[in-house]
């Protein structure tokens, strides 16, 4: 049975209105709301475990866009303000920016002299040297020598598991679990995110210090339900575009029943008993917070005023920028316009009756 395949798993590159770096505005609300996560962990880092001349940080998912260096430069603002109070020369820091090989590298790498100008300007001599290096290959794999990383952060990737779950062969009128999804195929994802997650706290364990720290977030669900609306709404929004397609003769109903995402929202609860268990890391803080579908609804936007069709394209070219190699792999490049433009109108129409929001959760750790 075909599925979606994470080897085709890829934010849209394109230099055009869909590609990933147009639309990354929900990942960067994310990112802002973590960043008081990110400047208290490398604080506490830094009054612990003081690395002497050179920081080594790892990014991992960091994509191709507006968002990749944000992490980089919160990083080293954090540095160089802590070092500039206490008196201490600041460190070199070496940023590693991982994600898998499709991934538009090329864009990044351009990037990296705009970047190293911004610091210039912006530090000046009073911060350290950045150095930046591309690290192609999956998260749920070694990346990193022994012992080597002293900070590990990763943002709006680890919901994306490393394969599609074996044993959701049944799941048919569905691309992801749902209302009408058996329990197999609800028991078949938790289990596939506790292996990846699981693999994913060894992994690091491996290549991270002693002391070392690590800020993950991902996109969750708010209550145990596997079925919440959080949780599923996304994709049965989704999955009633695709039916359009099959109703207008365009899209063959197998071909809906065979294909499955490798993504995985897990509760609080979840990631937390996965991390106990591992044993790897102390969980030093776990967090929940609430984002919009539509990023122009944020905390800082104080004007704005709900358009459902606007609202509804937003959210489309969102999701888009982030699944739409996988469904040109699967349904073919000709469907995939009239799939967004079907997909953009039920969003509206459901954002009209109700706000959901995407429940985030924020985990910091410190390696044993």
């Amino acid at each position: 049975m075909a599925m979606a395949s994470v080897n085709v798993l890829c934010m849209n590159s394109r230099d055009r209105d869909t590609s990933y770096a147009n639309n990354s505005s929900l990942q960067k609300n994310i990112l802002l709301k973590t960043r008081p996560f990110l400047e208290d962990t490398i604080k506490d880092m830094l009054s612990k475990i003081f690395p002497g001349t050179c920081i080594k940080v790892a990014d991992l998912g960091c994509a191709s866009g507006p968002n990749t260096f944000f992490p980089a430069y919160e990083i080293m603002n954090t540095i160089t303000r802590v070092c500039q109070q206490l008196r201490w020369e600041s460190p070199e820091l070496q940023v590693f920016l991982n994600d898998l090989p499709q991934n538009d590298f090329n864009t990044v790498f351009r990037s990296i002299p705009g970047f190293n100008a911004r610091l210039k300007k912006d530090k000046g001599d009073l911060g350290g040297t950045c150095f930046i290096a591309g690290v192609p290959g999956s998260f749920y794999e070694r990346l990193f020598p022994n012992k080597s990383m002293h900070f590990v952060h990763s943002s709006s990737s680890l919901h994306w598991l490393s394969k599609v779950p074996r044993g959701v062969e049944n799941n048919k009128g569905n691309i992801y679990m749902s209302k009408s999804s058996s329990i197999d195929v609800f028991e078949a994802y938790s289990e596939q995110f506790r292996m990846d997650f699981s693999k994913f706290l060894r992994l690091r364990s491996e290549e991270m210090i002693c002391g070392g720290r690590m800020l993950l977030s991902l996109v969750g669900r708010s209550i145990t339900d596997p079925t919440s609306k959080d949780c599923c709404s996304v994709w049965d929004l989704l999955t009633k575009s695709l039916f359009d397609l099959v109703a207008k003769g365009l899209v063959q109903e197998s071909d809906v029943d065979s294909f499955n995402l490798p993504w995985y929202n897990p509760c609080k609860e979840e990631v937390r008993e996965i991390i106990k268990k591992e044993g790897s890391f102390n969980l030093n803080k776990m967090e929940v917070f609430e984002v919009n579908w539509d990023f122009e609804d944020n905390d800082y936007n104080k004007n704005y005023v709900f358009e459902k069709n606007k609202s509804g394209q937003n959210f489309a070219k969102i999701i888009r920028a982030a699944t739409e190699s996988m469904l040109n792999n699967h349904f073919g490049e000709i469907i995939i316009n009239d799939l967004f433009t079907r997909y953009a109108l039920h969003v509206g129409e459901h954002l009209s009756r109700e706000r959901t929001k995407y429940t985030i959760i924020v985990v910091l750790m410190t390696m044993n």
